[in-house]
């Protein structure tokens, strides 16, 4: 009877080794940059940020339109802001009068 012996290669003793380190690579990468990742996390900060600077903006924008709204609430129109209506959509003014325009950005800010 024959026997075949095998003699132990090197590269069976860095099998596993090499294993845990594709899986811990894996796992270390997606830990940085995966979907809940840590960079992922400051870019959710950035974007977070971002969007409270539009809400405050929003948030002016919505208490001056209330401001100017707020003398219609009672049914009643002041004499004022109905004029200013009609000049400003009628282009209407008398050859005495001095027109100021003013943009809508520099009312907000």
């Amino acid at each position: 009877m024959w026997t075949k012996q095998k003699r132990r290669t090197n590269r069976s003793r860095f099998i596993l080794p090499v294993l845990t380190f594709g899986v811990l690579s894996y796992f270390g990468y997606h830990l940085y940059h995966g979907e809940y990742g840590l960079y992922s996390r400051i870019a959710l900060e950035k974007r977070i940020a971002f969007l409270n600077l539009e809400l405050k903006k929003l948030e002016d924008l919505r208490s001056l339109l209330e401001r100017k709204n707020s003398s219609l609430r009672d049914g009643t129109i002041e004499k004022d802001m109905l004029d200013e209506y009609i000049r400003k959509n009628l282009n209407l003014a008398s050859p005495n009068e001095l027109s100021i325009i003013i943009s809508k950005s520099a009312i907000i800010n």
